[in-house]
């Protein structure tokens, strides 16, 4: 079975993203104001998956886009 890959600023159907796929491609801000908005909740929390990697959860990032 051949799985397609995402094109720029699709979500895949599960999985984790990394920053540089939601900024600029789906949430269009600064990487200053992107770390704002989670910060204040206005965007899902993150989960850090190693020391140096942080990923949303696509899941969670859906969730966020529906209720835009």
């Amino acid at each position: 079975m051949s799985q397609s890959v995402p094109v720029r600023g699709e979500l895949s159907l599960t999985g984790f993203m990394r920053k540089k796929q939601i900024v600029p491609n789906i949430y269009p801000v600064s990487s200053a104001t992107f770390w704002r908005a989670v910060k204040a909740g206005k965007f899902p929390s993150p989960v850090k998956l190693s020391e140096r990697i942080t990923a949303w959860r696509v899941d969670d990032v859906r969730e966020w886009m529906e209720s835009k």
